[in-house]
């Protein structure tokens, strides 16, 4: 017996909606009230014709690793972003690359995501790939020479995670975090 089809007016995610007519607005780059019930209609009209599965995160937002997650993330920007200009604009033309595994510990999906997007902001850096089942990720390093260099990457994608888990994370990832 197959499970009974979730009515469409039961697809509707409150946080979705709003999402979606943030974005409308953004787009539209009119935040009259007039536009903003427009967005939500449409909104509503992209849900009912394309729904989606129900978003299940649990996330308790954390003001103060947050700000620490902000702050970190675009000090790893900043440096990342000299070293990199330093090694493709300097002398030596001698770069070693290498995809480094990294195996996450929480087994969040959304804390996977995050930290994948993150690290691949940050210059010299991109996910190649991502495994939902193992939670591991593998990133491209720019300028990694030996397997130092390769465990010096991982355990600041390691440290980058536990950062998000602190400012995102729930009841049960941090349950889960392995201090290293």
């Amino acid at each position: 017996m197959s499970p009974r089809p979730i009515p469409r007016h039961r697809t509707l995610q409150l946080p979705v909606l709003v999402w979606l007519t943030l974005v409308w607005l953004m787009l539209w780059r009119d935040f009259s009230l007039g536009n903003a019930l427009f967005g939500f209609a449409v909104a509503v009209g992209v849900c009912l014709f394309f729904p989606l599965p129900p978003l299940r995160m649990h996330l308790r937002v954390r003001p103060i690793p947050l700000l620490w997650l902000g702050v970190r993330f675009l000090w790893d920007v900043v440096v990342s972003s000299v070293l990199v200009a330093r090694a493709t604009l300097g002398p030596t033309k001698n770069l070693r690359n290498a995809v480094v595994e990294v195996n996450l510990k929480t087994p969040s999906d959304f804390v996977l995501t995050v930290v994948a997007e993150m690290i691949c902001l940050i210059p010299g850096s991109l996910a190649v790939e991502a495994r939902r089942s193992t939670h591991t990720v593998f990133f491209h390093a720019f300028d990694v020479r030996d397997e130092e260099g390769v465990e010096v990457f991982r355990q600041r994608v390691l440290a980058q995670e536990r950062r998000v888990v602190r400012a995102f994370g729930s009841q049960t990832d941090h349950l889960e975090e392995v201090q290293p």
